[in-house]
């Protein structure tokens, strides 16, 4: 957390204590902010120079203060006590036969009751005031003020030889802690004052009168210290309680802040320790570890799954070799279905203080295709924006060829320069497509797309290129399309996305054309598939599936498969799954190639993932 911002909590924490005057007598507590020193002395000597009213101040508990609360329980409990060994002695003292004047029967036993009574039935004016941080003079009256009012008449009355002055330390005490330090001092003042009135009786006169008030004075002047320090020590409770409320609730809020961060980042994050326990993980970081969809929710172990071995393996060697661990690494993943996942791992370690080994390990995962993506991206953005401008300027001299030729081609009669014209057109044409293809991926500001119904929009773009291949439909066609997986339940609305239909028409045309040149020429050898998918969203994610049953791509050809100008075609352009890409991009979506294993007879699919727009999450079967 920023200096500046942990400055400004604590001044907002100790704000009230410095307005109404409720610091230290002696001096601010220990600080790590020093600077504030010299505003807590002065605010502490608010309450000496009159400025500061007893109506204004706040108890040492503070608004809210849980530790007030429950240490006005405690005094009402010691209350209740001293009620009961009160009533005991003087009931054993009846027993034994010790005779025992009638007032202090009465006055014990009401002492009892009343102290019971406030403590079984509280009255909730003054529990509200206490839980509130509010004391004041009066609601101290029903406890404190009967406290006074008792031990009173007990130490007046009673014989000097029973020593009834510590009886006055629990009201000067309950005072001192719950309430200002005007009251605290005013309570040691009323003491002292009953103490003194005690000496001067003439029922309690002895020939020493000087021993006697010298007595009351001493015992005074301890009541006195004891309700500063007492106040003292409650303010400094209270102000600690306050501190550690805030730093708990900036705790709390940085924690929130920290997760949302990290579960929103795009890079894998696992916590793990020595055992191999994944301890914390992010939806990225469960998406890169999983085939399909999530991984398992931590805790889980990373140890005995086959799929995560080389993982494994590369903590365990940043672990033994923590010097190396920044450098990363690269590990492949296979799953159970044969899919494979190539990873950069890097690690960082969390150090112990009291020993020098590493307690836990932050792994961070990123998938290598989307780093080396994120590499093309960077080194083709420029040429991006000068391609456009060269596409531009060769149009305009590539539109005088053609028109050059068509007229030429008028004049001509013998066989070879026709044949000659048509080649200038044909590459005229070609050219053209590659000019329209860089113009539709340059970067430049869009309006937004429609929302359109994706499974009635692409069985009409299958069916529309079904027809235009010249491919029968039914059973005995090479194209098969299944759109079972996305249909809406009862009820519920049909699927809606934002895409422009005719990039999503270019889209599924050119993967439907790659998919035709790779089968097997047997019914059912391509297979379109739309289906419902679960995801982060609350929506889900429509998927769009073209695979093809014909040989499997190799690992080069698929390390390049979305690269620009790369083709296995001699006449290819090498832009159409690039700019299926970058079109899918535009629109918030994904488009991928996997590999099924040998079981599965279409084995060549690429798949698009569409987010789904609100409102509501429709019921899919």
């Amino acid at each position: 957390m920023p200096r500046a911002q942990q400055n400004a909590s604590t001044d907002a924490t100790t704000q009230p204590y410095a307005a109404s005057g409720q610091l230290s007598w002696f001096g601010a507590p220990p600080s790590q902010h020093s600077g504030h020193d010299e505003h807590w002395s002065r605010a502490g000597l608010a309450g000496w120079d009159g400025n500061s009213s007893p109506e204004h101040e706040e108890p040492p508990g503070g608004p809210g203060s849980g530790a007030a609360q429950r240490t006005y329980s405690a005094f009402l409990s010691a209350r209740v006590v001293l009620a009961l060994v009160l009533a005991i002695i003087v009931t054993g003292a009846h027993v034994f036969g010790v005779a025992v004047a009638p007032w202090i029967k009465a006055l014990a036993g009401c002492y009892a009751v009343a102290a019971l009574a406030l403590r079984l039935l509280p009255l909730p004016w003054v529990d509200r005031a206490v839980s509130q941080g509010q004391v004041r003079l009066r609601h101290l009256l029903p406890s404190a003020g009967l406290d006074f009012a008792v031990f009173a008449v007990v130490h007046a009355l009673s014989s000097t030889n029973v020593n009834t002055q510590v009886l006055l330390v629990l009201p000067v005490l309950m005072v001192a802690v719950l309430s200002p330090r005007i009251l605290a001092l005013a309570a040691a003042a009323l003491a002292t004052l009953i103490l003194l009135a005690a000496a001067l009786l003439p029922m309690r006169t002895q020939p020493d009168l000087a021993t006697s008030l010298t007595q009351a004075g001493l015992t005074g002047l301890g009541l006195f210290v004891m309700a500063a320090l007492a106040n003292e020590l409650a303010l400094r409770l209270a102000r600690e309680e306050r501190a550690a409320k805030g730093s708990m609730e900036l705790a709390r809020q940085q924690a929130e802040l920290n997760g949302l961060m990290i579960d929103e980042m795009s890079e894998g994050v696992m916590v793990l320790d020595r055992q191999g326990r994944v301890r914390a993980a992010n939806p990225a970081a469960r998406k890169l570890i999983a085939a399909q969809g999530l991984g398992p929710a931590a805790p889980f172990k990373l140890r005995g799954v086959p799929a995560w071995q080389h993982l494994e393996q590369a903590v365990e060697a940043a672990l033994n070799h923590p010097d190396l661990a920044d450098h990363g690494q690269e590990v492949r993943l296979t799953f159970d279905d044969r899919q494979e996942r190539d990873l950069r791992v890097r690690t960082r370690f969390t150090r112990s203080r009291q020993r020098r080994s590493e307690d836990l390990c932050v792994v961070l995962l990123e998938d290598l295709r989307t780093v080396r993506a994120r590499q093309r991206q960077d080194k083709l953005a420029a040429m991006g924006r000068m391609s456009a401008g060269i596409a531009h300027e060769i149009r305009n001299p590539l539109a005088a060829i053609a028109q050059a030729n068509s007229l030429l081609a008028e004049d001509l009669t013998s066989g070879p320069h026709q044949h000659l014209a048509r080649m200038v057109q044909d590459n005229v044409l070609r050219l053209n497509r590659i000019i329209d293809d860089i113009l539709v991926v340059a970067p430049g500001v869009r309006p937004p797309a429609p929302i359109i119904d994706p499974v009635e929009r692409t069985v009409a773009i299958v069916n529309e290129w079904r027809s235009t291949q010249g491919l029968l439909p039914g059973e005995e066609g090479l194209l098969d399309l299944d759109t079972t997986g996305c249909r809406p339940a009862m009820g519920q609305p049909p699927l809606r996305v934002r895409f422009e239909p005719e990039h999503l028409q270019r889209i599924v045309i050119n993967l439907l054309d790659n998919a035709l040149r790779h089968q097997s020429r047997t019914p059912g050898s391509i297979l379109v598939t739309l289906r419902w998918m679960p995801s982060l969203e609350p929506q889900g994610m429509l998927m769009i599936s073209v695979a093809s049953d014909g040989e499997p791509i190799t690992a080069e050809t698929e390390r390049a498969l979305f690269e620009p100008f790369f083709s296995t075609r001699s006449r290819g352009t090498g832009l159409g799954l690039y700019i299926c890409r970058e079109l899918c991009e535009r629109h918030g979506a994904t488009i991928d190639y996997r590999l099924h294993p040998f079981p599965v007879r279409h084995r060549n699919e690429f798949y698009i993932s569409v987010p789904i727009e609100p409102p509501g999450e429709p019921a899919r079967t």
